[in-house]
């Protein structure tokens, strides 16, 4: 499932999508956010021609979902496409969807908002169910790879074993190799400048490369054919991540790790690699039941 909104960065959330959709023999769906109920709560007061407001709502509801069916179709004209206008807040509309999706896309623009970006997407990323695809607008840059590792950050957390289990399977699906990123500690990258950022120290190292292997117990069995490369790093979990994310086709996180606190949704590390990668994140969430 993808949500759009017209925006440049929902049209490379369509591409994203419907090339995974393809690539996996799955059916796309794409839903667009129409508010009506809000706009009849703030318009009736006024006695403003509520009928002309929901006709170009509707319209330009249409126009969106008619020109990302086009840019799915383009991407493989056999894909099957469904499309539909859900009344709702863009964040509700899509976390609701997410109960039924395989995976669910949004497009994100750069670090100055707009699109799908700020509080839609970072609400989704939070509270979505399964996985969710952040495919960010840089630009320039180019958007969406097809070369490159699939990378995945983990610790010792449950929400990273469930990342890891998600970034096997897309490593798989892409013939792509996984690079397994773990740091010793949460803290900035940038209170450790000018030292070396590896683990000199043999117990901590042991300690985490015995953390790593008990992680990838299990799917390096299940998935033979997927090369690991690991990476062990001092600090810095979100700015090793981002760095990888310049060569990588696609960077999975859960959506908390060791350092969530009890009622956060989202941990650091996650918001802030959605927020500046330089290629589609996954935030991958536990599924309920």
């Amino acid at each position: 499932m993808v949500g759009i909104d017209g925006s440049r960065a929902g049209g490379l959330a369509v591409r994203w999508a419907a090339e995974t959709a393809a690539a996996a023999g799955r059916r796309l769906r794409i839903v667009h956010a129409a508010d009506l109920t809000a706009a009849h709560i703030l318009l009736d007061p006024y006695e403003l021609p509520m009928a002309s407001v929901t006709d170009a709502m509707h319209t330009f509801s249409a126009d969106c979902l008619a020109a990302a069916r086009q840019q799915a179709q383009a991407i493989d004209p056999a894909l099957i496409i469904e499309t539909e206008v859900v009344d709702g807040t863009p964040a509700q509309v899509l976390i609701n969807e997410t109960d039924t999706a395989h995976l669910t896309a949004v497009g994100a623009l750069g670090l100055s908002g707009g699109g799908l970006f700020g509080s839609t997407v970072l609400a989704v990323a939070a509270y979505a169910h399964g996985q969710v695809v952040i495919v960010r607008d840089c630009g320039s840059e180019q958007p969406t790879r097809h070369l490159g590792p699939v990378v995945v950050g983990i610790d010792e957390s449950e929400y990273s074993r469930t990342a890891l289990a998600a970034a096997f399977a897309e490593a798989n699906q892409r013939d792509a190799e996984l690079v397994v990123v773990h740091c010793w500690s949460d803290l900035r990258f940038d209170w450790f400048a000018g030292l070396p950022d590896v683990l000199a120290d043999r117990t901590a190292q042991a300690d985490a490369q015995e953390l790593i292997s008990a992680q990838l117990t299990g799917w390096t069995e299940k998935y033979p054919e997927v090369p690991v490369v690991r990476n062990i790093y001092v600090a810095g979990p979100s700015h090793h991540l981002i760095e990888w994310s310049k060569s990588a086709q696609l960077v999975v996180v859960g959506n908390r790790g060791r350092g969530g606190f009890p009622g956060l949704q989202l941990g650091s590390t996650s918001n802030a690699v959605i927020q500046c990668a330089h290629c589609p994140v996954m935030v991958v969430h536990p599924r309920s039941g």
